[in-house]
């Protein structure tokens, strides 16, 4: 048994679901169903029952939940003081994030941030990916979780991960049959986007453009449950990343995938000034936190 077999452990109870819990813990579904099925045959026994519609734990699985909670709280305990120890901090933290990025939870990370260093001030900010770009660039924001590779060569750019853009459908919607989904298919359809200063959208405007795919935006939304509920409501199809489709919010939608030109969703730490103090230390807890689900 390792760290890793028991976050998704723990995630899958918490998630009931592959593709969800998959999500949340950036890997694909593939890779942790063989985790799961890797700890059963270690310890013999099945840990979940698995249906059609939810998965639950089954008694072995209920008796190991409360070890593997303690293993990862152990963990995350036996970090912070090796990180106590070694940063004694002051000062001010300025930290920005683009909303439902995936990859890193950031409200995890300011809450560990704020137990580990009570004396450091945090401030944070959520906003488009090219307004916080704008901002690190500017010095308003020390460090910032974003989407896109096009920042400025004197910013370090610390790539998180990678997950592709599906095509997000009412039920009944033309294209929401078993045949693939190509580009000319997108042609004049309506679409429910993100505003400009969204990573997203700027991937999914050139990505239509250098494909030749005129769209109309009827709906431009600031929230990702927004998006999501307007599709809902069949006033528009949606581009989004991977993870957003796995959303509890997202159920009852048709989720298809794009061809295999299509361009990918992908999310960075960006810094204006990695030497600083402040700016270290979210590295290494990033860092850290990567290496322990790794």
């Amino acid at each position: 048994m390792d760290l890793r077999q028991m976050e998704y452990l723990v995630t899958l109870a918490d998630e009931q679901q592959f593709t969800r819990a998959a999500a949340v813990c950036g890997v694909s579904q593939s890779g942790l169903s063989a985790a799961i099925r890797s700890l059963e045959d270690e310890l013999g026994t099945p840990l979940f029952d698995r249906t059609t519609r939810r998965v639950e734990p089954t008694d072995a699985g209920r008796a190991l939940l409360p070890h593997a909670r303690t293993m990862l709280a152990q963990a995350g305990a036996a970090r912070d003081a090796v990180l106590r120890a070694a940063h004694e901090l002051t000062g001010s933290l300025r930290i920005g994030a683009e909303q439902c990025l995936g990859f890193v939870d950031v409200g995890t990370l300011l809450e560990r941030i704020r137990r580990r260093h009570p004396f450091v001030d945090l401030d944070f900010t959520q906003a488009g990916s090219r307004d916080l770009v704008a901002r690190v660039r500017d010095g308003d924001v020390d460090l910032a979780f974003v989407a896109g590779t096009d920042v400025p060569a004197r910013m370090s750019r610390t790539e998180l991960g990678r997950r592709p853009l599906v095509l997000l459908l009412p039920p009944g919607h033309p294209l929401a049959g078993a045949s693939p989904v190509d580009w000319t298919d997108l042609r004049d359809l309506d679409f429910v986007d993100f505003q400009e200063s969204w990573a997203v959208r700027a991937v999914n405007d050139a990505a239509c453009a250098e494909r030749g795919v005129a769209r109309r935006v009827r709906c431009t939304v600031n929230d990702v449950h927004t998006l999501l509920d307007l599709v809902h409501r069949d006033l528009g199809v949606a581009l989004v990343p991977q993870h957003i489709a796995a959303k509890p919010q997202a159920a009852g939608l048709v989720v298809r995938p794009l061809p295999a030109s299509a361009p990918q969703w992908v999310v960075s730490l960006v810094a204006g000034d990695a030497s600083a103090a402040s700016a270290s230390l979210v590295l290494e807890l990033l860092d850290a936190d990567l290496a322990l689900s790794a």
